[in-house]
C-alpha cells in the first residue's frame, strides 16, 4: 500500500474545527495508476466515492505567502484542550530508523508528522533500538538516525517520547547488537530457556543482570552506559522536545518473562504459556533460594506438572482451579520466587533509569503487560507464567506498582482498546477487570499511568473502549500513545476512526474565528506536493 499526502500551494488548514475539508481516499487503479491506496489532502477535488469528511479547520485560498515551515504552530488563544487532561501521542514506525541507521521514508514520515500536528496530536513516540545504536561493538554508539528524527519532530513542533528498546523484534526484523549475538552463540545461557530447552533470543535473561557476561561487563552496566551516552547526545532536546523516556524491561520492552513465545497462532484461544526458568543461571538462583529456605529438593527444577504453551489450565495438574499444585506450599514457594526475580529485575532497571535521567526534566516510565487470558480462573495461569503472582487469593500488582512509585516512574499499560465482550468465551479472559485491578493498585501507590492500544489493526469495538478508558473520572491515565503510524494507520479503513478519537479527546476553544493563523497556514503549505509515500509498518 502506498500512502500519499498531496497538497496545493493555495490550501491552508488550521487545527481543530472546520468549514470543511475533504480527506479523500483515492483508488489509483481506477485512475489508471498502480493498485495502491492513497491518502490525499487536496481541497481542489471533492471525492464522490470512498471519501470521508475530515474536521480540521476552515479552508481559504489566496496567493501563497511563504514556503517557510514554522516550528511553533501553537496559538494559546486557539489551542484545543484535552478532555480530562489526557495528552495524545502516536507511535512512529518501529523501523523509522533502519538497521543501517538511516531514516526510512523521510518524506512520508515528515508529512505524517505535520498532519498529526495539524490534527492536534501532542507528540510522537520513537523506539530507540539497542541493536541499531550500539550495533557493531560495545561502547561504539551511532545516534545519527535517531538525532535526525528528533530534529524533524522538533521542527514540526511536536513533543517526543523515547522508548529505549533492549530487545529484538521479529517484524520488522531488528536484532540484538551483533556483538551480543556472538556472545550468545558461545554462552547460550544468557538467554531465557523453557522446559524443553528452547531458547528465547530476543532479549537477555534477567538472571544475568549482574553477571559479567558481556565481555567483562554486566548487562546492567552496559544498559547504564547506553543511557548515559543517549543523555549526552540528546541533552539539547531533553525537557523541550523530549518530555518522556521509557526504559525497556524485557520482551517487547515489557516487564515480563517470554511466557508465550513458542505458542501456536492457529488457535483462537491462547494456551497458558510456560515458565522460563530453565537456563543454567536461573536454575542456579532457584537452587540457592531453595537451600536457603530449607527445601533443597524444591530447587532442582521448575514445576514438572505445568501444561505446555498451547494447553489449557486443566490439561495438567499445576494450574487446576481446585487441587492444583499452585495452592500447595511448593507452588507458593516457586511462584513467589519466580515473581520476585521479575520484580527485582524491574526495580533495578527503573532505578537505573531514574539515576541517569533523574536530573533531566523528563518523565521516566516502564511498560507492564495486560495478560488477560484465563483471568476468570482461580489460578490466573497466564499471569503466573508471565511472572505476576496474581491469583484469586493474592493481589500481584500492588508490589509491581510499589517499584514504580519507589523510583518515581509512570506505568505504561497497553490494551486500552480491549473489552470483555469481544474475547473468546473459552479463554475466560477479562481485560477490563485486569485493567481495573492494575489501575486500582496504581491509585493506591500514587503511580500515574500512560495508556496504549494493543495494535493498530484494531480490536473489535476498540475505539469506543479507548474512549471509555481515557475519559473516565479516575484521573489515573494522563497520556495515551496510539500504536502505531504505518500504511494501515493512514488507510480509509482506519484513519477516519482515528480522527474521530482525536476529535473526541479535544474541546475546541475557537468560538470567535475559524480561520487559521499564519503559522498554521505555513505548516500546511509545507506539506509535500504530490508526494507518494510508503510508510513502514
Amino acid at each position: 500500500m502506498e500512502v500519499s499526502v498531496i497538497g496545493t500551494s493555495q490550501a491552508y488548514v488550521g487545527r481543530a474545527s472546520l468549514a470543511y475539508r475533504e480527506l479523500g481516499f483515492l483508488n489509483q487503479a481506477a485512475q489508471g495508476f498502480s493498485r495502491t491506496t492513497r491518502i490525499c489532502f487536496d481541497h481542489s477535488r471533492r471525492w464522490r466515492t470512498d471519501g470521508v469528511r475530515f474536521s480540521l479547520n476552515a479552508v481559504h485560498t489566496e496567493v501563497p505567502r511563504s514556503e517557510n515551515v514554522s516550528s511553533d504552530v501553537s496559538n494559546p488563544a486557539r489551542r484545543s484542550k484535552p478532555v480530562g487532561g489526557v495528552r495524545l501521542y502516536v507511535g512512529l514506525p518501529l523501523d523509522v530508523v533502519s538497521d543501517c541507521n538511516a531514516l526510512n521514508q523521510v518524506k512520508a514520515v515528515s508529512a505524517g508528522l505535520k498532519a498529526l500536528k495539524l490534527m492536534g496530536v501532542d507528540g510522537v513516540e520513537l523506539p530507540v533500538w539497542w541493536g541499531i545504536a550500539e550495533k557493531e561493538a560495545m561502547g561504539k554508539y551511532d545516534w545519527s538516525g535517531y538525532l535526525a528524527v528528533a530534529e524533524m519532530v522538533q521542527k514540526v513542533g511536536l513533543k517526543l517520547h523515547i522508548s529505549l528498546c533492549f530487545h529484538a523484534s521479529k517484524q520488522p526484523k531488528i536484532s540484538l547488537p551483533q556483538w551480543v549475538s556472538k556472545i550468545g552463540e558461545v554462552q547460550p545461557d544468557i538467554f531465557y530457556t523453557d522446559r524443553s530447552g528452547q531458547q528465547y533470543k530476543e532479549c537477555l535473561s534477567l538472571a544475568v543482570d549482574d553477571l559479567p557476561v558481556l565481555d567483562g561487563k554486566t548487562p546492567i552496566q552496559v544498559y547504564r552506559d547506553f543511557c548515559e551516552s543517549f543523555k549526552t547526545k540528546f541533552s539539547h532536546f531533553l525537557g523541550s522536545t523530549i518530555t518522556g523516556i521509557s526504559m525497556g524491561l524485557g520482551p517487547d520492552g515489557e516487564l515480563r518473562y517470554p511466557y508465550h513465545h513458542r505458542a501456536s497462532k492457529r488457535s483462537k484461544v491462547p494456551g497458558v504459556g510456560e515458565f522460563q526458568c530453565f537456563d543454567k543461571n536461573m536454575l542456579t538462583i532457584l537452587k540457592q533460594h531453595a537451600e536457603a529456605t530449607g527445601n533443597p529438593y524444591w530447587g532442582l527444577s521448575g514445576p514438572h506438572d505445568a501444561p505446555n504453551y498451547d494447553e489449557t489450565p486443566n490439561s495438567n495438574n499445576f494450574f487446576r482451579d481446585h487441587g492444583g499444585s499452585w495452592e500447595t506450599p511448593y507452588g507458593d514457594f516457586f511462584l513467589s520466587w519466580y515473581s520476585n526475580q521479575l520484580i527485582s529485575h524491574g526495580s533495578g532497571l527503573l532505578s537505573l533509569a531514574s539515576a541517569v535521567f533523574g536530573d533531566s526534566p523528563v518523565t521516566i516510565s516502564g511498560k507492564v503487560p495486560v495478560v488477560h487470558s484465563w483471568y476468570k480462573t482461580r489460578s490466573h495461569p497466564s499471569e503466573l507464567t508471565a511472572g505476576f503472582y496474581n491469583t484469586v487469593n493474592k493481589d500481584g500488582y500492588e508490589r509491581i506498582a510499589e517499584i514504580f512509585a519507589k523510583n518515581s516512574c509512570k506505568m505504561i499499560l497497553p490494551g486500552m482498546d480491549l473489552s470483555d465482550q469481544h474475547q473468546p468465551g473459552e479463554s475466560l479472559s477479562s481485560p477490563e477487570s485486569l485493567l481495573a485491578q492494575i489501575k486500582s493498585a496504581c491509585r493506591k501507590k500514587g503511580v500515574k499511568i500512560s495508556g496504549q492500544n494493543s495494535c493498530v489493526s484494531g480490536a473489535p469495538g476498540g475505539f469506543e473502549q479507548m474512549k471509555k478508558n481515557l475519559m473516565g473520572e479516575d484521573g489515573v491515565v494522563d497520556l495515551f500513545t496510539y500504536q502505531r503510524m504505518g500504511a494501515y494507520f493512514f488507510s480509509p479503513e482506519h484513519f477516519p476512526s482515528f480522527t474521530e478519537l482525536v476529535r473526541s479527546m479535544s474541546q475546541p476553544e475557537m468560538e470567535w474565528d475559524d480561520m487559521p493563523s499564519k503559522e498554521e497556514e505555513e505548516v500546511f503549505e509545507s506539506l509535500p506536493k504530490n508526494l507518494e509515500m510508503q510508510v513502514a509498518q
